[in-house]
């Protein structure tokens, strides 16, 4: 009898560093999604993301969180993917999100990321492992040699997880997430030789299942080209 990972392999993927285990988001999973958000993900004063959807009214934020999930799996190609990965500390409390996306990846090589935490856990250098997994798996596992990401010239904690390793400057656009607020992005960018990477090495289970369903296959010599096949 075929399993949930035989119909999507991604599910076979799991990220494990030091303090948190990393998989992609099953719609079990849902529920503490919605309670992490709903906890607090940021000061209600300024919002670190392009938009306000975690300031959805209650009762609105379980459909919509589960809906902008759904959208993002059910378009998953070689051609365009987003990847959300649940976060979890090794006892199974839920943190989080680490987000890896690319468009043309085969062709382009490049990622971009995105993340959040609960409030709760903010502030214990969780934010700074949790990219650099997604980093270690997209560089080593993928073939990737270009990763992305931005964040507001106010948000400290990002901009800090991206100088730790290793982005450089990348341009800036502005966003009004706010009637009559402007605010500043900043844009990064991160080559594989210039990954800082961490002391610990990650552990990662279901990497060729996951690069193949990317459409990304390994090459006899170590490293990435296009797949024939891929996601649906």
């Amino acid at each position: 009898m075929m399993t949930l990972e035989d119909v999507w392999p991604l599910f076979r993927l799991r990220l494990v560093t030091p303090r948190l285990e990393l998989r992609p988001l099953r719609d079990e999973d849902l529920p503490e999604v919605v309670e992490a958000i709903a906890s607090g993900i940021h000061d209600r004063a300024r919002t670190p993301f392009a938009s306000t959807w975690a300031e959805a009214p209650a009762e609105f934020l379980p459909a919509n969180t589960a809906r902008w999930f759904w959208q993002q799996r059910s378009v998953s190609s070689p051609e365009k993917w987003t990847v959300a990965l649940g976060i979890r500390t090794h006892d199974g409390a839920f943190l989080g999100v680490q987000d890896i996306a690319a468009k043309e990846f085969p062709a382009l090589r490049t990622v971009d990321t995105g993340s959040w935490l609960r409030r709760s856990s903010q502030g214990q250098g969780l934010g700074t492992e949790m990219r650099a997994a997604a980093l270690a798996w997209a560089f080593d596992h993928l073939g990737a040699e270009v990763a992305m990401t931005s964040a507001y010239d106010w948000n400290a904690a990002s901009l800090g997880v991206s100088r730790r390793l290793g982005y450089s400057p990348n341009g800036e656009t502005r966003h009004t997430p706010r009637p009559g607020v402007v605010e500043r992005e900043l844009h990064f960018r991160l080559t594989r030789e210039d990954f800082k990477r961490p002391e610990w090495e990650l552990t990662v289970d279901g990497a060729e299942a996951a690069a193949a369903f990317l459409g990304v296959t390994t090459k006899d010599d170590g490293g990435r080209e296009p797949a024939a096949g891929g996601g649906a």
